[in-house]
Protein backbone atom coordinates (compact mmCIF):
# COMPACT_ATOMS: atom_id res chain seq x y z
CA UNK A 1 0.00 0.00 0.00
CA UNK A 2 1.35 3.41 -0.98
CA UNK A 3 0.25 6.80 0.34
CA UNK A 4 0.35 9.68 -2.15
CA UNK A 5 -0.28 13.33 -1.34
CA UNK A 6 -2.31 15.09 -4.03
CA UNK A 7 -3.95 18.51 -3.62
CA UNK A 8 -3.58 18.22 0.14
CA UNK A 9 -5.36 14.87 0.25
CA UNK A 10 -3.80 11.54 1.12
CA UNK A 11 -4.59 8.78 -1.39
CA UNK A 12 -3.89 5.14 -0.56
CA UNK A 13 -3.13 2.91 -3.52
CA UNK A 14 -3.20 -0.84 -3.10
CA UNK A 15 -1.25 -2.14 -6.08
CA UNK A 16 -2.07 -5.78 -5.33
CA UNK A 17 -5.78 -5.04 -5.60
CA UNK A 18 -5.29 -3.18 -8.88
CA UNK A 19 -3.18 -5.99 -10.37
CA UNK A 20 -5.76 -8.56 -9.27
CA UNK A 21 -8.58 -6.65 -10.99
CA UNK A 22 -6.52 -6.29 -14.17
CA UNK A 23 -5.71 -10.03 -14.25
CA UNK A 24 -9.34 -11.02 -13.68
CA UNK A 25 -10.49 -8.66 -16.44
CA UNK A 26 -7.80 -9.93 -18.83
CA UNK A 27 -8.76 -13.57 -18.12
CA UNK A 28 -12.43 -12.78 -18.76
CA UNK A 29 -11.73 -11.09 -22.10
CA UNK A 30 -9.38 -13.89 -23.19
CA UNK A 31 -12.10 -16.44 -22.45
CA UNK A 32 -14.51 -14.43 -24.59
CA UNK A 33 -11.94 -14.13 -27.36
CA UNK A 34 -11.18 -17.85 -27.60
CA UNK A 35 -14.66 -19.33 -27.23
CA UNK A 36 -16.20 -21.36 -29.99
CA UNK A 37 -19.67 -20.82 -31.35
CA UNK A 38 -22.25 -21.66 -28.73
CA UNK A 39 -25.15 -23.86 -29.80
CA UNK A 40 -28.07 -23.48 -27.42
CA UNK A 41 -30.90 -25.51 -28.82
CA UNK A 42 -32.95 -28.33 -27.43
CA UNK A 43 -33.87 -31.28 -29.61
CA UNK A 44 -37.19 -29.79 -30.73
CA UNK A 45 -35.63 -26.41 -31.55
CA UNK A 46 -32.87 -28.14 -33.54
CA UNK A 47 -35.46 -30.05 -35.60
CA UNK A 48 -37.48 -26.89 -36.24
CA UNK A 49 -34.36 -24.89 -37.12
CA UNK A 50 -33.19 -27.56 -39.57
CA UNK A 51 -36.50 -27.26 -41.41
CA UNK A 52 -36.24 -23.44 -41.55
CA UNK A 53 -32.83 -23.23 -43.18
CA UNK A 54 -29.40 -21.80 -42.31
CA UNK A 55 -30.09 -18.10 -41.61
CA UNK A 56 -33.33 -18.54 -39.65
CA UNK A 57 -31.63 -21.27 -37.59
CA UNK A 58 -28.81 -18.87 -36.65
CA UNK A 59 -31.39 -16.23 -35.72
CA UNK A 60 -33.27 -18.73 -33.57
CA UNK A 61 -30.03 -19.76 -31.86
CA UNK A 62 -29.08 -16.12 -31.17
CA UNK A 63 -32.54 -15.47 -29.74
CA UNK A 64 -32.24 -18.45 -27.42
CA UNK A 65 -28.82 -17.23 -26.23
CA UNK A 66 -30.17 -13.71 -25.67
CA UNK A 67 -33.06 -15.02 -23.59
CA UNK A 68 -30.68 -17.27 -21.64
CA UNK A 69 -28.13 -14.58 -20.74
CA UNK A 70 -30.57 -11.80 -19.80
CA UNK A 71 -31.46 -13.18 -16.32
CA UNK A 72 -27.77 -13.81 -15.60
CA UNK A 73 -26.89 -10.21 -16.45
CA UNK A 74 -29.73 -8.86 -14.31
CA UNK A 75 -28.75 -11.05 -11.34
CA UNK A 76 -25.11 -10.05 -11.80
CA UNK A 77 -25.99 -6.35 -11.64
CA UNK A 78 -28.13 -6.89 -8.54
CA UNK A 79 -25.40 -8.93 -6.84
CA UNK A 80 -22.74 -6.35 -7.68
CA UNK A 81 -24.81 -3.45 -6.32
CA UNK A 82 -25.61 -5.45 -3.17
CA UNK A 83 -21.93 -6.30 -2.70
CA UNK A 84 -20.84 -2.66 -3.16
CA UNK A 85 -23.49 -1.41 -0.71
CA UNK A 86 -22.28 -3.69 2.10
CA UNK A 87 -20.01 -1.97 4.64
CA UNK A 88 -16.43 -3.19 4.65
CA UNK A 89 -15.23 -5.22 7.62
CA UNK A 90 -13.91 -2.95 10.34
CA UNK A 91 -16.35 -0.14 9.58
CA UNK A 92 -19.26 0.61 11.83
CA UNK A 93 -22.82 1.37 10.66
Amino acid sequence: MVNIQQNGKSIEINYLCIVKKILISAAFFLMLLFTETIVAQCAMCTKTASQLGEKPALGLNNGILYLMFTPFVIMGIIAYRWWKSQPKSGEEN
